[in-house]
């Protein structure tokens, strides 16, 4: 007997629980990818060329059990059940966004051969933690608290059968990847976190240190497994504890998707939805190329562009600013982060940007602003995360590249002039304030 497993966000073998069952339950299984229009149409280049190479990587370790990774071009509803004609069962972990669901339903409603679904993109599954009442969490908090003592599922483990080895050849060609891809890589990369993690509650917000674990691609890929990386990080320090609650975060973002599908392209307030917002494609444009003249807004900006990844506080700061001091609709920045990230996961990145927004579920506080100078100043003190993207500024002082325009002595002397080498900047931040008061208290009214 023989099965057709479908990988999609799962590009792994270790705690993969769909190619376990497969494996187990089966003498042979076929390994499928399926790329579509609009997989690759929605990724820019960096995830494109990554996402290549995570697939030969998969289909390198699928050949030391004798097999190769089939890729095929098309839509899902068509290629899934053609090849699963030629099985006797078709497997696949679940996916829980409103795409992935409704893509997920049609090849259900046009595959014959028995179907058999898992959950192995996230430590627990939407539907498993949920209030007394049986609703699900719109606070992180008490949210955490129950996911937190919610048993998990054991890690699960490939059983014995053979691997088919059909179209070793068509995974697309790619330019160098911006990280080593494949399973061992993204273990190497825990491995190495888990040397640095005692520290991450302290380390995490600086972005001129190495203080995150640089995962979030692999789970993203889902090169690596969110309940492996729980059980191997474990809660023994409060830096642990802390890196474990942002897989926390992770969860909760997949279930508010989940259960409140709108919220993809609504804000999860409804009354949020009739904000008026600035349309202004010069200063979007601005924004995405690093050119507003607020240095840790552009280093994070030009960052994105350059590796496709951008720190997680700086991701903060440069959504705060397009929203909030360019008032700006969250959702432009939601999709130009969705389409660039490497690491882009549509829950993720929608529960964020609503976060700093004011929109979501558990969001910031409306009237709770960032200030970008004050969060600069704060989280790169020495600039160091400045000068790495912004190397116009390199030769100012610390105190001086949070915000040249405030020290135009200096600025001259460090041979930087503003407006020509360098932005002025786009906005006053206390007025762009009162002005973002305003707009959002008028939503409210």
């Amino acid at each position: 007997m023989s099965s057709l497993v479908w990988f999609r966000k799962d590009l792994r073998l270790a705690d993969n629980p769909a190619w376990a069952a497969a494996t187990t339950d089966h003498d042979e299984v076929e390994a499928l990818f399926v790329l579509s229009d609009r997989l690759l149409e929605a990724a820019g280049s960096l995830r494109r060329n990554l996402l290549f190479a995570h697939l030969r990587a998969l289909s390198a370790d699928l050949g030391r059990r004798g097999g190769s990774l089939r890729v095929e071009t098309g839509r899902p509803a068509t290629v899934v059940p053609e090849l699963a004609a030629e099985h006797d069962a078709v497997y696949w972990n679940r996916s829980y966004t409103p795409f992935s669901r409704l893509r997920d339903d049609a090849v259900v409603e046009a595959t014959g051969p028995p179907i058999e679904t898992f959950d192995g993109d996230v430590v627990h599954a939407p539907e498993t933690v949920l209030t007394g009442g049986g609703t699900p969490y719109r606070v992180f908090t008490p949210y955490y608290r129950r996911w937190d003592q919610t048993p998990g599922e054991p890690a699960s483990h490939a059983g014995q059968a053979s691997v088919l080895g059909r179209c070793r050849d068509e995974i697309p060609t790619f330019e160098s990847p911006v990280m080593a891809p494949g399973e061992a890589s993204a273990h190497e990369r825990l491995g190495r976190f888990l040397d640095a993690v005692d520290r991450y509650e302290d380390d995490r917000n600086r972005p001129d240190l190495d203080g995150t674990s640089h995962l979030s691609a692999d789970l993203k890929f889902g090169t690596i497994s969110a309940r492996t990386v729980v059980e191997r990080v474990g809660r023994s320090s409060s830096g642990r504890r802390a890196f474990v609650r942002q897989l926390a975060w992770r969860d909760f973002y997949a279930q508010v998707l989940y259960h409140a599908p709108q919220t993809i392209d609504h804000a999860y307030r409804e009354e949020f939805d009739s904000i008026a917002w600035a349309d202004d494609d010069a200063a979007v444009t601005a924004w995405q190329d690093g050119q507003t003249g607020y240095p840790i807004v552009d280093a994070g900006m030009r960052q994105l562009l350059v590796e496709g990844w951008m720190h997680g506080r700086v991701r903060m700061i440069a959504a705060s600013f397009l929203v909030k001091d360019l008032g700006v609709d969250w959702r432009i920045g939601e999709r130009h982060f969705r389409r660039l990230l490497v690491d882009a996961d549509p829950a993720q990145n929608v529960g964020n940007w609503q976060w700093v927004a004011g929109t979501g579920a558990d969001a910031a506080p409306y009237f709770r602003i960032m200030n970008p100078i004050t969060q600069s100043r704060r989280f790169d003190p020495d600039g160091a995360y400045i000068r790495r993207y912004v190397p116009e500024l390199a030769a100012l002082d610390g105190p001086g590249i949070h915000a040249p325009w405030e020290r135009p002595l200096e600025t001259a002397a460090a041979g930087v002039v503003l407006g020509r080498d360098y932005p002025y900047p786009m906005v006053d931040h206390a007025e762009a304030r009162e002005i973002t008061l305003r707009r959002f208290a008028a939503a409210k009214a």
